[in-house]
């Protein structure tokens, strides 16, 4: 009878199985998150960007990193963020070519938006036929709300027509308007807000007298501000973008354009619109988007962090402090998910709140920010200070009525 030998092969063979099994849940080597951008670095859109998204889009990778990056649980260790950013050039068709490139051939993990409501509309498409998220920033519009339906990868962050016409309208209501001369870019953002502004201002009895648009850096809005002068309209409001609001002001200087209300929908917000003219000759002007280092102590943080960064061109006073609240929001959603996975962190940012330098912060049925957390601020310049004043549990100065007549032109030299 032979012996029966035992071969070291049923005892191998076991053991790769057992460690098969072990590892095969197990997420492959990562060092980085990488995240990838295409956005206005040169163009028209630049001068938004550079005062809008960019300052707390580069505060918060540069903070996560300080700290060693986002806890991933699948990874179990913190990441930390490599960003990589294309110049869309302000071209639509550049933007969406290079957020293709940003996730085929790059292979980003994520993506930061574009900048501007028309951009935004292009890249949000192509992002959610990928399943990418897209975290808004600069650019909405209530359009875009019916499109998120359809987009569910796609979250707004700034707010838009909706929430702030409404209080604009109250507050002309309450200072005794009645009529408004308007004039609005050719665009989305200027054709929706000129659209709910006629709405809004006629279902409160304020009649329209002129209605005039223009297009984007249109070279001379005199013929504009005149034809608003004759009507002698109490307000007169702009729905452009900041080129066309600074060229808009310097005329009205020049021709001696003084209403009682003077409104540029988007450029007001910024410290330098303000020191283009100088505090008093913009004393009582009024813009869209509102939030100061009064707000709260993370407003001041943000606001101090921005001027050690950037300087004042940095600050904007209608995103910066959202953009930062929705990037905490994102990267709070990231850890909860405990993972990369787009859909899995997707669905964390649909339900879940979370505490932000915005306070408690969410985002509503539709993936807006829910209005609890950006009701729609609407701000005015006084004593130099860009200050909160609608709506008013957000106010941080009572606005004033009527503003401040603009200083009389120098006289041409000879």
């Amino acid at each position: 009878m032979k012996k029966k030998t035992f071969s070291p092969l049923l005892l191998v063979i076991p053991l790769i199985m057992f460690l098969f099994c072990a590892t095969a849940n197990v997420a492959p080597a990562k060092d980085t998150i990488l995240i990838g951008q295409a956005v206005s670095l040169s163009g028209p859109n630049a001068i938004i960007h550079m005062a809008g998204g960019l300052p707390p889009q580069t505060l918060w990778v540069e903070g996560v990193n300080a700290k060693g990056g986002i806890y991933v649980k699948e990874y179990g260790k913190k990441l930390p963020i490599k960003w990589i950013q294309y110049d869309d050039k302000s071209d639509h068709g550049t933007l969406v070519r290079l957020i293709e490139k940003l996730i085929l051939e790059d292979k980003v993990d994520f993506l930061l938006p574009p900048c501007s409501t028309s951009y935004l509309f292009a890249a949000a498409p192509v992002a959610n036929k990928h399943g990418y998220i897209l975290l808004g920033a600069e650019g909405g519009a209530e359009s875009l709300t019916e499109l998120l339906k359809d987009l569910p990868y796609v979250f707004s962050v700034l707010n838009y027509s909706n929430t702030q016409i409404p209080l604009l309208a109250d507050q002309f209501v309450a200072w005794g308007v009645k009529t408004v001369a308007t004039t609005f870019l050719e665009d989305l953002h200027g054709v929706e807000y000129s659209n709910r502004a006629l709405s809004e201002f006629a279902k409160r009895g304020i009649k329209t007298v002129m209605l005039k648009s223009h297009p984007l850096s249109n070279p001379d809005m005199s013929p504009i501000l005149k034809a608003a002068k004759v009507t002698n309209a109490d307000a007169f409001c702009s729905f452009s973008y900041p080129g066309e609001n600074v060229l808009l002001t310097k005329q009205a200087i020049e021709l001696g354009y003084n209403p009682k209300v003077f409104f540029g929908s988007v450029g007001p917000f910024a410290l330098w619109f303000r020191d283009i003219f100088g505090a008093k000759t913009i004393e009582g002007l009024m813009g869209g988007g509102a939030w100061n280092a009064k707000t709260s102590p993370a407003a001041k943080d943000l606001y101090d962090g921005i001027i050690a960064r950037f300087g004042e061109k940095g600050i904007d006073m209608w995103g910066n402090l959202y953009y930062w609240g929705a990037l905490h929001f994102f990267e709070k959603a990231i850890e909860k998910a405990g993972t990369l996975d787009q859909k899995k962190v997707r669905d964390v940012m649909a339900k879940e709140k979370f505490q932000t330098p915005l306070g408690l912060t969410w985002f509503d049925e539709n993936r807006n920010l829910a209005k609890e957390c950006h009701p729609g601020e609407i701000g005015q310049w006084i004593k130099g200070q860009w200050e909160v004043i609608l709506p008013n549990n957000k106010a941080t100065a009572k606005p004033i009525f009527p503003k401040a007549p603009w200083p009389a032109p120098a006289p041409a030299k000879k």
